[in-house]
């Protein structure tokens, strides 16, 4: 799959933001060592430097052009390139707070996931991870009707997985794992422009293993039949704007 656009993400980046906070409010020590596994443009990163300014952070992430923007739109604070699915047991380091917010989605396996991140904890340390919960987001099964549709056969053979675990097995997965833990759940009403706004939210998220896969003519024409969806998913609100909703899982879990 190409690279991450970081321009792209950053365009809501307030929004992407918000549940950084709500999951570092849930970290009830104060660390000493962080790692923010799938930092992205850094803004969780920075979230955490604000939060504690006396813990050395480290923000990780796979993408070369997640990485370049980090660096620098947030020049004081220390960048790695990290592969999460594949690279988290070769970490030489333990850390008192590893925290990932809108990553582990991507990754495969997330019972081995949630063993390896733990791991990567001191004695006393927490897990802080967010997830959105795209079994629940309609634009999510918009994504994957539209692609398996007639008209993208023998265009788009590469299909999104959805590697989330279900509430129970997240809970087993982290019983498991940890001596204590938490979950919740948060669903965030973003108001959005237009709908055009929510196409291009996802341009820089759940349509790029689809558009990659296509040639612009193409491109275009999918984007077209994805829009079309969200105006059927999405009414107007009586001041023109779109209610877009957004649940995310959350889980807090001590080693």
């Amino acid at each position: 799959m190409a690279d991450w656009n970081a321009e792209l993400y950053s365009k809501f980046e307030k929004e992407r933001t918000l549940p950084c906070y709500d999951l570092v409010r849930a970290v009830e020590t104060v660390p000493e060592t962080v790692l923010d596994v799938g930092c992205g443009i850094g803004n969780s990163t920075q979230v955490l430097a604000d939060t504690f300014p006396a813990a050395h952070i480290i923000g990780a992430d796979n993408s070369p052009d997640m990485l370049r923007y980090a660096r620098e739109n947030h020049p004081g604070l220390e960048f790695i390139e990290l592969d999460a699915a594949h690279d988290l047991e070769k970490l030489p380091e333990k850390y008192d707070l590893v925290f990932s917010n809108a990553c582990l989605q991507w990754l495969p396996d997330h019972r081995t996931r949630i063993r390896e991140l733990m791991g990567l904890l001191n004695a006393g340390g927490t897990l802080a991870v967010q997830i959105p919960s795209q079994a629940k987001h309609p634009m999510h099964h918009l994504l994957t009707d539209t692609a398996h549709g007639a008209r993208w056969q023998g265009k788009i053979t590469s299909f999104r997985q959805y590697n989330e675990l279900t509430e129970e097995e997240y809970f087993d997965a982290l019983s498991e794992n940890a001596s204590a833990f938490r979950m919740w759940e948060i669903m965030y009403f973003f108001e959005m422009p237009s709908h055009e706004s929510i196409l291009e939210w996802y341009r820089g998220t759940g349509l790029r293993p689809y558009l990659a896969q296509l040639c612009d003519e193409d491109k275009t024409a999918f984007e077209a039949e994805i829009l079309d969806g969200i105006r059927k998913l999405y009414p107007v609100q009586k001041n023109g704007s779109i209610i877009f909703r957004f649940p995310r899982l959350f889980f807090a879990a001590r080693k």
